[in-house]
């Protein structure tokens, strides 16, 4: 094979080469003519380089994929490496029995697949996402509206209660309280000396209206301390 590949070497040096339609990686070698040494298989004088030899590429190719690959062209002759660098539809035709090939080609395959179903469904499901779709604009447009409604009711209401019972409003109330105390007594001692009220009356109305007042008074000094501290 080697002998038959150096018998035809001015042949192929004499006769114009025939563009290549593969990229410069693949036939822009200056090797690709001739061997370099004997040992080397017919491929190499190829540009077939070892996967060690190559230069990488996007690929990404591991060695083993590449070595897969080399196997497979070693066993070739020197014609049918030519056809595989002149002839497209032989390149491709060997290119698509790689097994690499076959398995990309599958996995995309069933990506496509796939993707089809997603389809398909997504298509049979459109009208019941319509119909969600439109429940869902009227609750946004009924039962949102009286749900935020009543929200800010309820938002209101906590406000007034936080702000009824804030140590603010208690001493208010507090003070408000001791004052009603104060003026009932006023009344209850106005009364007293108009000879509108008697004396036993009096005293035990008065008594426990000054009761309620000074323990009132009591609780309003000792909110105050609390909330100065």
């Amino acid at each position: 094979m080697f002998k038959f590949w150096g018998s035809q070497e001015q042949e192929a040096q004499s006769r114009p080469q025939s563009q290549s339609w593969y990229p410069p990686s693949v036939t822009s070698s200056p090797n690709t003519s001739r061997p370099s040494t004997p040992s080397s298989s017919s491929s190499s004088s190829f540009n077939l380089q070892r996967p060690s030899e190559r230069p990488q590429s996007p690929s990404h190719v591991s060695p083993a994929e590449a070595a897969g690959i080399i196997n497979q062209l070693k066993d070739k002759n020197v014609d049918e490496l030519r056809k595989l660098l002149s002839d497209k539809d032989a390149y491709n035709q060997f290119l698509l029995s790689l097994d690499q090939v076959k398995m990309q080609n599958n996995l995309r395959d069933e990506l496509r697949k796939e993707t089809l179903q997603l389809a398909r469904e997504n298509l049979e499901n459109e009208p019941r996402i319509m119909e969600l779709r439109n429940q869902c604009r009227i609750i946004r447009t009924t039962e949102l509206a009286a749900a935020q409604e009543r929200l800010n009711e309820l938002e209101k209401q906590k406000e007034d209660t936080l702000k009824f019972y804030s140590p603010a409003s208690l001493l208010q109330r507090l003070q408000e309280a001791m004052n009603k105390t104060e003026e009932e007594s006023d009344n209850m001692h106005r009364q007293l000396l108009e000879r509108e009220m008697d004396l036993g009356v009096f005293v035990q109305k008065y008594k426990k209206v000054r009761t309620t007042y000074h323990r009132r008074a009591l609780i309003h000094l000792a909110a105050r301390t609390s909330s100065t501290a």
